[in-house]
């Protein structure tokens, strides 16, 4: 990616937040101001096992994360933070009610307990009582009810300015005896523990004075007449914008769609139409651009995707124009270049998080993936759609059906107010801020506050991962874990394996004690180095108790292990017991290797003392190299869905043993229907087929949404697609 402008001090200080310190932070910034940027700067800077979340499809696939909705298995209706006596229906959960249906796996459940950061992105869209619901669910599996989101960081991003959260009124009545708005900087966890309120300053997007400051003063509610003077100049109804490569912001979908369809079909010549691929499991919401990509020469596009080249070329949301078109290529002509570019078809990984024990950290694994050509029609999109988007020229065509924020999101799109054109008016009424965002923006910290606050909350950090060095609670559940595996094990000779493991497990818990007494001492040592700036003491306790530790780790955890795994003969009974040795025995050595590396800042303690290093050259001669999980491949998944299936399983007994959304075990069978892998009428009844089919053969085979739309709750997009696969494959063989 490219690198961040050095001169913004205010960026390079959030991220040392970040990367140096615990605090959770609250990223945010006006329209152009490089929110996106930081959020990937972060990804691929940071040494912290991070998880990005989002609250819809689209937003999880542009950010690189998964929805918040999936990741933790949050319910559907609110959420409220007392108990929920006196409210009638299933729909409403509390925190007594909340864990009877999430079913996270073992390894779900250790990348909880690993995870250090999670990243919030487009923050503004989420609701209060989820983040209160996710708060919860960390404190709970991670084994720490006290720690606000169990301990986590968390780096929330987005634009309170733009666009609300969705709370419907029926809910909101269940949840204003709670909160006093839906936003999330009213979730009874912030309030315990408020983000840090970090405003990045300098704006990319547009570079005119006079406009940034009228956008300033929409966003503040602080307009004056004379603002609405200047932009009320911009108003044209009659104008289209036709041959100029104006695009349409409106409040509709309905609406895009419709422009763009008219467009389409005004132009002269055939219509090109490019089919996307779905491989593995991808959300028809997420999708980016439509599944079927109708073109024509001369057609007006956007790129979904900024160029990787330097310099770009193209950015997200640039319009240009279809120059030629055949059976597998487009090229496009840039505008401000007159280049001709051919374009190629990109690829959106769906993708799902693990942990990796071995290299204890947070992996991305790919579910699926959607592939494409990276543009879409741009003569209108929605003003919900185009938000982080960036347009040269932009017809704003609102009417009355103003949200709060809309004006805002639709104006700062807008490089230039020369570019600007509207449908209507803006007036006093049009512009809405609610106050609640209004006092929440006035807790922004100050950079000079920043710079002494980061040295403070540097030496926290330090602290406290100093303290979780000396943390003995994960090494104890993989022990006990073991002995939990051992029991139900057929083993030759179980007696010498439950003497070890309870060998093992009560060694752990001495040091566990000798840990504890040692820490409070530490906390002490710490609390007066974050005070004073001097160690002290420190270098010479932490030092001995390194000493201590090391000792006892490969005297009473390492060397027992070694001497009972060399007196079993490697043959087949053993095998996997002599791997699961060797993968206590890894958990063994990285404990051993993070005290030895244990560090105060620039400050190390293992000076003078034994390297137990070299004896791990050993282990390869003792022990089998522990087994390595195969990753898993694209379509597996829905492998086991069908044995699932063919096994009489129904679709919501599948979604509770595999732990999946039964929306996810629907597009599973749907895939398998066109593989051929599954009978249609095994996945659709007879009846319901004869239901879809008169509607794909009216509206066409391509797209499900118009069926949908149509049909309701009577068939599932998932349906509906398997009967269109099935319709255009009858019809080729015909």
């Amino acid at each position: 990616m490219p690198q961040p402008d050095n001169t913004n001090t205010i960026f390079h200080l959030a991220a040392d937040f970040i990367n140096h310190t615990n605090r959770h932070i609250f990223l945010t910034g006006k329209a152009g101001t490089g929110k996106t940027t930081f959020l990937k700067y972060i990804k691929e800077h940071t040494r912290k096992n991070t998880v990005v979340i989002a609250p819809t499809g689209v937003a999880a696939i542009n950010a690189g994360g998964v929805t918040m909705h999936s990741f933790f298995q949050l319910p559907f209706g609110p959420f409220i933070p007392g108990t929920k006596r006196g409210f009638s229906g299933d729909n409403t959960t509390d925190k007594h009610t909340l864990f009877r249906n999430i079913r996270f796996t073992s390894d779900k459940k250790a990348l909880l307990q690993e995870m250090e950061l999670l990243i919030i992105d487009e923050v503004s869209m989420v609701r209060c009582d989820m983040l209160d619901a996710m708060d919860q669910i960390l404190r709970y599996f991670r084994n720490k009810p006290l720690l606000p989101f169990g301990g986590v960081q968390v780096l929330y991003i987005g634009d309170l300015f733009q666009l609300p959260p969705v709370v419907p009124e029926a809910e909101w009545q269940i949840l204003r005896e709670y909160y006093n708005s839906g936003f999330f900087f009213d979730a009874k966890v912030v309030e315990q523990v408020p983000p840090l309120y970090i405003e990045l300053k300098k704006i990319y997007r547009q570079n005119e004075a006079e406009f940034i400051e009228v956008l300033n003063r929409v966003r503040n509610s602080e307009i004056t007449a004379e603002d609405l003077q200047v932009l009320n100049r911009r108003y044209h109804p009659q104008f289209t914008g036709e041959g100029g490569q104006f695009i349409v912001l409106t409040t509709h979908n309905r609406k895009a769609d419709e422009i763009n369809a008219g467009r389409l079909a005004a132009m002269p010549g055939p219509v090109y139409k490019f089919e996307g691929k779905i491989d593995g499991e991808f959300s028809d919401k997420a999708l980016p651009t439509e599944m079927v990509l109708q073109l024509k020469p001369g057609a007006q596009v956007m790129f979904l995707k900024n160029d990787i080249a330097e310099p770009r070329r193209y950015y997200n949301g640039k319009i240009t124009t279809v120059k030629s078109i055949n059976d597998s290529q487009i090229s496009v002509i840039l505008a401000d270049s007159n280049e001709e570019l051919f374009l190629e078809k990109e690829t959106w990984r769906n993708i799902r998080y693990t942990f990796n024990k071995e290299n204890d950290s947070i992996e991305e694994e790919e579910l699926g993936s959607f592939t494409q050509f990276p543009i879409r029609l741009a003569w209108a999109i929605t003003i919900h759609k185009s938000q982080g988007l960036t347009f040269e020229k932009a017809i704003i065509d609102a009417g009355y059906a103003f949200a709060p924020g809309q004006v805002y999101v639709a104006l700062s799109r807008c490089t230039s107010l020369e570019g600007l054109v509207l449908h209507s008016r803006i007036n006093f009424s049009s512009i809405k801020t609610d106050l609640q965002v209004m006092d929440f923006a006035q807790k922004e910290t100050a950079a000079n506050e920043l710079v002494v606050l980061l040295e403070i909350e540097r030496k926290v950090f330090w602290a406290g991962s100093m303290l979780r060095v000396f943390d003995w609670y994960r090494l104890q559940t993989t022990l006990r874990s073991h002995m939990a595996w051992l029991q139900d094990r057929k083993l030759p000779d179980l007696d010498g394996p439950l003497q070890l493991s309870r060998q093992l497990i009560g060694k752990a818990e001495e040091m566990q004690e000798v840990s504890t007494r040692f820490c409070q001492q530490l906390q002490t040592l710490l609390d007066n180095a974050v005070q004073t700036g001097e160690p002290g003491l420190m270098e010479h306790r932490v030092s001995k108790a390194i000493a201590y530790f090391t000792e006892a780790i490969y005297e009473g955890l390492i060397r027992p292990l070694r001497q009972h795994a060399a007196g079993i003969k490697p043959d087949a009974k053993w095998k996997k017991y002599l791997a699961q040795l060797s993968g206590l025995e890894g958990d063994f050595w990285a404990k051993l290797q993070s005290i030895w590396e244990a560090s105060y800042g620039d400050m190390t303690f293992n000076k003078g003392l034994k390297d137990y290093s070299l004896l791990r050259e050993e282990v390869a001669k003792v022990l089998p190299p522990p087994a390595k999980k195969k990753k898993a491949e694209v379509g597996s998944s829905r492998k086991g869905t069908l044995e699932l299936f063919l096994g009489g399983k129904s679709l919501k007994e599948i979604a509770a043993l595999r732990q999946l959304a039964e929306s996810t075990i629907e597009s599973h069978l749907m895939q398998c229907v066109n593989a051929g892998e599954l009978e249609l009428e095994r996945f659709v009844s007879k009846e319901k087929i004869n239901i879809i089919l008169p509607h794909i053969k009216e509206l066409g085979a391509t797209a499900a949404g118009p069926v949908k739309e149509r049909l309701g709750a009577v068939a599932s997009y998932a349906e509906i697609r398997a009967v269109q696969q099935h319709y255009m494959r009858t019809s080729e063989v015909k």
